[in-house]
């Protein structure tokens, strides 16, 4: 029998951003791959420093698999894709596509949306930011405007990376564009999304639960 893989994130998180802990990405890949995996967790309260032996930026999720150790979610979920052509093609091509894909995600999107949502959280405005986003989400929309995948004519790495960070409330509330829209709610409508999701969620309320009854023990 194969043994899982180890997903490590938080014991808890405050409610905003349970449903966007990026193990979910993890959760996600492993729930589409039928790979095994069972989650272990590090302290929140504490999460900036009790784990930088693993995670040298105090952030989750890790991975380990077997004697390989590995932190952010692009290398994580690179290395789970490669377990699987359920995740990403096994000629060359179509698996460079995918990392092209997956560090556009994170590289060319995610570097402008992170820094225009924490404006928003703290009520600031950049217009610089404002429009550097703008401009970045066009150019994507103009991509799914033209095609129902990334790469390819199916669901890869590449679609999950991506669908997760355009997912972000805010970004979808965010002008109208609506093939963005649409390839958003297909990928989150997959069903290894809906578990992914409805565990993780499920992780954060039961450590609730054992939150209440250390601060009443």
């Amino acid at each position: 029998m194969t043994e899982p893989v180890i997903i490590w994130t938080l014991d808890w998180v405050p409610g905003g951003p349970r449903g966007f802990v990026r193990d979910l990405r993890l959760r996600w890949a492993c729930e589409e791959a039928g790979i095994p995996y069972r989650i272990e967790t590090v302290g929140f309260d504490d999460r900036h420093t009790n784990h930088l032996d693993t995670q040298p930026f105090g952030q989750v999720p890790m991975l380990e698999d077997g004697d390989l150790r590995l932190f952010e979610s692009g290398a994580c979920l690179m290395h789970l894709a490669r377990k699987s052509d359920r995740l990403i093609p096994q000629e060359p091509s179509g698996e460079i596509e995918v990392l092209q894909w997956i560090m556009a995600a994170l590289n060319s999107i995610e570097m402008v949306s992170m820094p225009w949502i924490v404006l928003k959280w703290s009520k600031q405005e950049l217009p610089g930011i404002t429009d550097w986003l703008d401009k970045r989400l066009d150019q994507m929309e103009a991509v799914l405007a033209e095609r129902e995948w990334l790469v390819g004519d199916r669901f890869t790495a590449a679609d999950l990376m991506m669908a997760d960070v355009l997912r972000v409330d805010l970004i979808r509330k965010h002008g109208n564009r609506p093939a963005s829209e649409a390839y958003v709610a297909r990928m989150t409508d997959r069903p290894a999304f809906r578990k992914a999701h409805a565990d993780q969620m499920a992780h954060f309320a039961a450590a609730d639960a054992k939150r209440k009854e250390v601060s009443h023990g």
